[in-house]
């Protein structure tokens, strides 16, 4: 079982980086309507939250960033322990998903990304909410939503600067069900 888990959770990271802006940000969907208008390179450069095309989705950025993070200090526990992961280059990977995930908080706690208006009062800018239905506030002068918080959005960026303190310091990682690959 964990065998197959571990194959979802790399095929959805290696999924996640390929399909994402060169910052780590990803577009609100992979399969939006207007992403041929991108620039052809467009997951080369770093992401436009202000392009009249398609909208960035910084809540999956957090998300994903924790997820990235969470794999690689997985992977980095199970070779530290003298597990072999059923996959090949597992340190590599390792490495891998905990840079990219260290890349993503670093653009999402950073502008454009990161709310520095004193009068805003979410955290983290360009979120996505709902698209096909329109629930996203679309700016005066812009075509696709942008510049708005999500509470989800918010936590999960909390969540990841809570990761990236408690690794930076050594201390635990807390779950709902313990302690988890962090030494104490």
């Amino acid at each position: 079982v964990r065998h197959t888990f571990l194959e979802a959770a790399t095929a959805t990271a290696d999924f996640y980086l390929r399909n994402c802006c060169a910052d780590g940000i990803p577009m609100w969907d992979t399969g939006a309507p207007n992403l041929h208008r991108l620039p052809e390179d467009y997951l080369d450069q770093p992401s436009n939250p202000y392009n009249p095309w398609e909208p960035v989705d910084s809540s999956a950025a957090a998300i994903a960033a924790q997820g990235l993070l969470r794999l690689a200090r997985y992977l980095e526990t199970e070779l530290a322990a003298g597990e072999k992961p059923p996959m090949r280059h597992a340190k590599a990977a390792a490495k891998r998903y905990h840079q990219a995930g260290l890349k993503i908080a670093d653009t999402l706690f950073s502008e454009p990304y990161l709310s520095t208006h004193p009068r805003h009062q979410g955290l983290i800018l360009h979120s996505v909410y709902h698209r096909p239905n329109g629930w996203d506030h679309v700016p005066r002068g812009m075509k696709v939503p942008c510049g708005e918080s999500s509470m989800w959005g918010d936590y999960h960026a909390r969540e990841l600067a809570l990761w990236i303190q408690r690794e930076a310091e050594g201390g635990p990682y807390l779950t709902f069900f313990g302690r988890i690959g962090l030494p104490e």
